[in-house]
């Protein structure tokens, strides 16, 4: 082999090896973004949940028995209770003074609310507790992702070093070539 092909020989392994780290980074790249991709699929469309009838039921007391429509209708319906049977005459009063029927039925709304809502907090946790999960599992994928990169650049870097360490070997080689040229001539010119 002549002179001019080992170099073009040379030039072409260097472009080659070139074109296949610049391949290897844009597979990396794409499974990248294709492991991403399912991440936010999943984050951006998470499973429906399905509830029963009574967390339905539970979740719509606790929304309008924690709501101010409810405080509100409440307050009215008390005031005017204690105001109809304070004011009509005690012979019309369906509860008189000290209003025990109306103490009666607070305390039963009360006790049948509160483990309703309870229910719906319950429920308000388990789906707090699944948020929580995402987050670490986003978390955990954000670092292994991090790593992942670190890993990537290092190989870049070495592959990099590499690069140029073969090519300043066969600049060298050039150079020696050039040089023994340039004294080969010098010496038919003398």
């Amino acid at each position: 082999m002549t002179a001019k092909k080992v170099k073009n020989a040379e030039i072409l392994k260097m472009m080659e090896q070139s074109d296949a780290h610049s391949r290897r980074l844009q597979e990396i790249v794409k499974k990248t973004i294709e492991e991403e991709q399912l991440i936010v699929d999943n984050l951006a469309h998470p499973p429906k949940e399905v509830l029963s009838r009574g967390q339905q039921v539970s979740d719509q007391v606790a929304r309008f028995g924690g709501s101010w429509k409810f405080i509100i209708l409440f307050t009215i319906i008390l005031a005017m209770w204690i105001l109809y049977n304070s004011v009509v005459n005690k012979t019309d009063q369906f509860d008189p003074y000290p209003f025990i029927l109306m103490n009666l039925l607070l305390s039963c709304v009360a006790a049948l609310q509160a483990p309703v809502i309870m229910m719906s907090q319950n429920r308000q946790e388990e789906k707090d507790r699944l948020r929580g999960e995402n987050d670490y599992l986003i978390n955990l994928k954000a670092e292994v992702e991090i790593r992942s990169l670190h890993e990537k650049l290092d190989i870049l870097l070495e592959e990099q070093i590499k690069e140029l360490l073969d090519a300043q070997v066969a600049q060298v080689k050039l150079l020696k070539e050039l040089s023994v040229r340039i004294e080969k001539i010098e010496k038919k010119q003398q």
